[in-house]
């Protein structure tokens, strides 16, 4: 069985690479997390998994379970940082509140919904690239860093890389089952 990092705690980004490091003293001099603790944050994305190409942001996921609380919170806590801007929308049907904001290192994007944080599409995603990352050799890993060098998101990036044919979010989600890899 691969042995997965615990991404629940972000202490491991103190030993990572260089971005790795500067996003953990972002997240804690700015007590980001600690003011989100109410709605269970989560670190996802191409920073947890030091894929992060230059101006990658710091992608939260969060639960709520009232939405105006969320928000409230989001306010009071990031409304004076740097080009903060919320946003409510929905996806799939699900109510949706994203956030963004920009520290002195990195920008920020806090998306939070009514599911569990570790149901969420984003953390499910990091999972499985997590396992195939683990998986595979460092030439597989510079080879999704440069597909995202030339524009690729992650889960696109991928896709191109598995041969996976069409949408390459639900695609990874199916790969995950074909190999096991939870």
């Amino acid at each position: 069985m691969i042995e997965m990092t615990d991404f629940t705690n972000i202490d491991y980004l103190k030993t990572g690479d260089f971005t790795q490091q500067m996003a953990y003293k972002a997240l804690t001099e700015n007590q980001i997390l600690h003011y989100l603790q109410n709605f269970d944050p989560l670190l996802v994305g191409t920073v947890p998994l030091a894929i992060a190409i230059e101006n990658s942001d710091l992608d939260i996921i969060c639960h709520w379970k009232a939405k105006e609380e969320f928000i409230a919170a989001i306010q009071l806590h990031f409304g004076n940082f740097n080009r903060f801007f919320l946003k409510e929308f929905e996806v799939k049907g699900m109510p949706t509140v994203l956030a963004n904001f920009h520290t002195a290192d990195f920008e920020i994007e806090i998306f939070g919904q009514n599911i569990p944080s570790r149901q969420q599409l984003g953390y499910s995603h990091m999972i499985v690239e997590n396992a195939l990352l683990l998986d595979r050799d460092e030439d597989f890993k510079s080879r999704i860093i440069a597909l995202k060098k030339q524009g690729y998101k992650t889960e696109p990036a991928f896709a191109k890389l598995l041969a996976i044919e069409g949408d390459p979010y639900q695609g990874l989600l199916d790969y995950e089952y074909l190999v096991d890899l939870k």
